[in-house]
C-alpha cells in the first residue's frame, strides 16, 4: 500500500476502545450499501456487492485493497450477491437474478420485521473482468452464499431447492451436487477451513411449534428472519455437525476456537458489524459495518491490520 494515497483514497477510522485486535482501521467505501467483501487469493483485491446511485441495485464490484481501481464486474442486470474469486484470481463467481429479467427485484417488506429476501438467484462463473459469464446452477429459487474450497474444485453454497435453506456443494463445472444439511431452519454462509476438511457456517433451527410455523410462513414468501443465528461447524462431507456458539444477538465480530472455547468479542461498536474475512496471509481483516455512516442504513467496507496478541 502506498502511504501517500491514504489521505486521498481512504479514511482512517478510530477503533473503539475495546477493539484491541484491530489497528489502522480504514474505510474503503463511502455511501450506499456495500457488503460481503472477500479477498482474492493473492490478497491484492476485494470483490463485494454494492448498491449506490450509480448502480441502482446490488451489483458485484472489484477494487484493490487500498480502495483504488473500483469497477463493476457483473452485468448490471437484475440483482447480484456473494461474489468470490477463484484461486488463480483470473475468474470469479457470484449469484445473480439476471436470468429472470433485467429489472431490479423489489426489496422485502420490512413491516414484517428485519428479514432477508430469498431472490431467484443462480450461480454464475465469469472471467475476473466480468466477461464470459456462464450459469452453473439452474434452479427456480435461491442459490447463493457461495464460497470456494481451497483446492478450487468445489463451491459450497446455500439453496432453497428442496424447500428449506440448506447447504450444498457443487463442482465448479456445475456437476456433482450434494446436500449437506437436512435440519429444518436456516443453514447458510458456509466457508471451508484452510485445509478443506471442515465447513463453518451460520444456522438457526426453530425449537418450538410457533417458531417453526413462523419460519415456514416466511419461507413460503421467500423470506427469512436472520436474528438468532449461531456458528456451527461440520466436516466437509456434512458429517459431525455441531453448534459452536450460543449468542444469537447483535451483529458483532467474535473469535472462537472450533470447540466453542475461548470466545472473544472483536468489535464493540454499537453499529452493525458483519461479513468478516481474513486476508490469505492472516494479517488483515475486512468486514462490513454501519459505523461512520452519514445516513441511516449506510453500510461500508472497512479493513484493519490484525493484531493477534494485543
Amino acid at each position: 500500500m502506498i502511504p501517500i494515497l491514504l489521505p486521498i483514497l481512504l479514511q482512517t477510522v478510530p477503533a473503539d476502545s475495546g477493539e484491541v485486535h484491530l489497528r489502522n482501521i480504514r474505510q474503503l467505501t463511502f455511501g450506499g450499501q456495500n457488503a460481503e467483501a472477500y479477498f482474492s487469493r493473492s490478497g491484492r483485491q476485494l470483490i463485494f456487492q454494492r448498491t449506490a446511485a450509480d448502480s441502482g441495485c446490488d451489483q458485484e464490484f472489484v477494487m484493490n485493497i487500498d480502495g483504488t481501481g473500483l469497477h463493476r464486474v457483473s452485468s448490471g442486470k437484475g440483482r447480484t450477491t456473494c461474489g468470490y474469486f477463484f484461486a488463480d484470481d483470473r475468474r470469479i463467481f457470484y449469484s445473480t437474478t439476471e436470468h429472470a429479467g433485467a429489472a431490479c427485484p423489489p426489496r422485502p417488506d420490512y413491516s414484517k420485521g428485519y428479514v432477508w429476501a430469498l431472490y431467484n438467484y443462480d450461480i454464475y462463473v465469469a472471467n475476473a473482468d466480468g466477461s464470459g459469464a456462464r450459469r452453473i446452477t439452474d434452479n427456480p429459487g435461491y442459490d447463493a452464499e457461495g464460497t470456494l474450497s481451497p483446492d478450487g474444485k468445489t463451491i459450497v453454497f446455500t439453496s432453497l431447492r428442496d424447500g428449506d435453506l440448506d447447504i450444498y456443494t457443487i463442482g465448479v463445472d456445475g456437476k456433482h451436487l450434494k446436500r449437506l444439511t437436512h435440519t429444518l431452519g436456516y443453514d447458510g454462509g458456509p466457508f471451508f477451513s484452510p485445509d478443506g476438511k471442515q465447513i463453518v457456517y451460520r444456522a438457526w433451527h426453530p425449537q418450538t411449534a410457533t417458531d417453526s410455523s413462523d419460519y415456514r410462513a416466511l419461507i413460503a414468501q421467500n423470506l427469512v428472519r436472520p436474528v438468532r443465528m449461531d456458528i456451527w461447524v461440520m466436516d466437509a462431507d456434512g458429517s459431525h455437525q455441531r453448534q459452536v456458539t450460543s449468542l444469537g444477538g447483535n451483529f458483532d465480530l467474535y473469535l472462537v476456537h472450533r470447540d466453542g472455547s475461548g470466545l472473544e468479542q472483536i468489535t464493540t461498536s454499537p453499529e452493525f458489524d458483519a461479513f468478516p474475512m481474513f486476508s490469505p496471509d492472516g494479517t488483515k481483516l475486512v468486514w462490513a459495518s454501519n459505523r461512520n455512516g452519514k445516513v441511516q442504513g449506510e453500510t461500508n467496507i472497512f479493513m484493519a491490520d490484525w493484531i493477534e496478541t494485543p
